[in-house]
This record gives structure tokens, sequence and C-alpha cells, in this order.
């Protein structure tokens, strides 16, 4: 399926862009997840897709190759991180959020999952 570690450049207005790579791994605590990080300016955001509970009703796939770099929900709603138009209605819902670092700001680390459903909606709509 390509390279995780491969960036790819997602221009987003007048010329700035972010570099943007996917990757999913085990963490030191045995819970996978799915990650995005973008830079830009010296200022880095990763959007974070832990893998859930089985009651949880979110699933990543959890170092399966079956619909690798995807994440969903119980109600049939599927974003693939590996897709530009997904990683762009990441960008521009937190950037609405003001979650964004600024120009050589610290890193942030975000909750995929609390932007998963403005996403999901923002993608279907």
């Amino acid at each position: 399926m390509g390279d995780d570690r491969r960036q790819r450049r997602l221009v987003v207005d007048e010329g700035a862009a972010w570099l943007w790579s996917h990757r999913q791994k085990r963490g030191r605590d045995g819970v996978w997840r799915d990650a995005l990080t973008l830079h830009r300016d010296g200022a880095r955001v990763r959007f974070v897709f832990r893998a859930g509970a089985p009651d949880s009703g979110r699933w990543t796939t959890e170092g399966g190759s079956w619909y690798e770099g995807c994440v969903g929900d119980d109600r049939g709603n599927l974003l693939n991180l590996r897709e530009p138009g997904v990683v762009r209605a990441l960008v521009d819902e937190a950037g609405r959020r003001g979650l964004l670092p600024g120009p050589g700001g610290r890193p942030v680390e975000l909750d995929g999952w609390e932007l998963f459903p403005a996403v999901v909606a923002a993608i279907d709509g």
C-alpha cells in the first residue's frame, strides 16, 4: 500500500501547505493507533485515533492490512486517513475550532475521534 512514512503535500490556502503522513502502530500500552501527522512552518499537529474497546463503537485496522489507514464507527461511517480530502477536512475542522498551532508553535496532539463526526459530515456533505 506504500510507505506510511512518506510525506505528502497538502496546499490549503494561497500556497500555504502542510506536509503530512499517516502511521499505524501499537503504543507501549498495547493499544493500536492510527496517527496523521502534519508539519508546517515549524509547527506540528498530530491527529490520533486510538482503537476502542469492542463496545466503544469505534475501530481502527489495528495492524491489519484490511482497510489500512481507515477508522470507522458502528454507524457505518468510515474515514480513510490516506485520502487528501479527509486530511483537508481534518485540518479545516481543527482550524475552525482554533486547535491548530501557529508558526513555530508547540507540537499539538489531538484526539481524532472528537473531530470524527464533523469530518464525516463534511466529507459526506
